[in-house]
């Protein structure tokens, strides 16, 4: 698997991505991303990447600079952390343990930067496989918080020692 990133010719891609019930399960009631706007925009505070198996995408990954993103979905948080969303987009490539490696390459990613203190992430609060997952590889619970329409639960990594 790799991770590279994610252009604008992924766009339709990841809006059919999109519409898949696990996927609409996942993500909540916001707002379906413009994907044609996502992938144009030019700030260094945000990375999107395209997971691919020999070649073949089967997911996304966003990364965020949480303190610096526009739009202060996360609040007040410190400085030198990375917020993460993830998520497979064929139905057939659930449960194949690439969901593993894709975190195991963005954490990668996001300490690679030594001032990278921990990453954050928010599953739904009602999406106990995602949490369950997210426990297994590392993420500690932090909080029941409320994002939008939302219910989340909020967990975070540190930097490994």
């Amino acid at each position: 698997m790799n991770l590279r990133p994610a252009v604008l010719a992924d766009s339709e891609l990841l809006q059919a991505w999109d519409r898949q019930p696990h996927v609409i399960a996942a993500t909540g009631d916001d707002d379906a991303i413009n994907w044609d706007a996502e992938l144009t925009r030019d700030v260094d505070w945000q990375w999107n990447f395209i997971a691919e198996v020999d070649g073949r995408p089967i997911g996304i990954i966003q990364v965020i600079d949480p303190q610096r993103e526009e739009t202060h979905y996360w609040g007040d948080v410190e400085a030198n952390l990375r917020a993460i969303d993830i998520w497979i987009g064929p139905p057939s490539d659930l449960g194949r343990g690439f969901g593993t490696i894709m975190m195991q390459l963005v954490l990668e990613f996001c300490f690679a930067n030594p001032t990278i203190s921990g990453v954050l992430i928010d599953p739904l609060a009602s999406n106990t496989r995602a949490r369950r997952f997210y426990e297994r590889i590392g993420f500690h619970f932090v909080e029941y918080r409320r994002f939008g329409n939302d219910d989340c639960a909020v967990y975070r990594i540190d930097r490994p020692q």
